[in-house]
């Protein structure tokens, strides 16, 4: 478990996930062309939109990953 700090809208917040969960946020966010920071707020403005589903940031990004590695398997 690695805790990190991100900015999200301007402000630190100190996000704790598995080494694995940030290895692969941050290559997502490289194959989109983004920075992690910029990933995890795209992530979290959803999170928290009257569609977002208000979980905490730490099981949305880990949520976030499962679902991108799933779509990427159904691809292949």
């Amino acid at each position: 478990m690695r805790k990190r700090s991100i900015t999200i809208h301007g402000h630190q917040s100190s996000i704790s996930l598995e080494d694995e969960f940030w290895q692969e946020l941050a290559a997502i966010a490289e194959a989109r062309g983004l920075s992690l920071n910029a990933l995890v707020t795209e992530i979290d403005k959803v999170r928290t939109s009257p569609r977002g589903d208000g979980a905490n940031l730490s099981s949305t990004l880990r949520v976030y990953v499962l679902k991108q590695v799933k779509r990427k398997i159904s691809r292949d």
